[in-house]
């Protein structure tokens, strides 16, 4: 008798509902979404908002590490120009600001610990 034949002889096992298979897929979609694709788009929505908020004078940090201080807003709206140091300037993307370190070099001196 070859494999086959005994694959196809063996009884069928199991025969129980697919149901408890589909929650446990569909369970594993929703912790998927609340756990990973949830806060990504709210982290990319909250660095949107606060590249859009920047203003001329704001000290920044891009994501290379380099410091500066906004010069002033390009035309086409996603460049900017940063002073590095009196009289250097750097053509950047605003997309390339880090929200995290900007964020806590324009915080209150007060809130710093010491």
């Amino acid at each position: 008798m070859n494999m086959l034949n005994v694959l196809l002889a063996a009884p069928a096992q199991g025969g129980g509902s697919a149901l408890p298979q589909m929650l446990i897929f569909g369970g594993m979609i929703v912790v998927m979404y609340f756990f990973m694709i949830r806060p990504q788009t709210k982290k990319a929505k909250m660095q949107k908002q606060f590249t859009e908020n920047l203003k001329e004078g704001d000290k920044i940090v891009n994501i290379a590490g380099i410091h500066g201080k906004i010069k002033k807003f390009n035309d086409d709206g996603k460049t900017l120009v940063m002073e590095v140091a009196p009289g250097t300037t750097l053509t950047i993307e605003r997309s390339t600001i880090s929200m995290e370190y900007s964020a806590a070099l324009n915080a209150p001196a007060a809130n710093v610990k010491a």
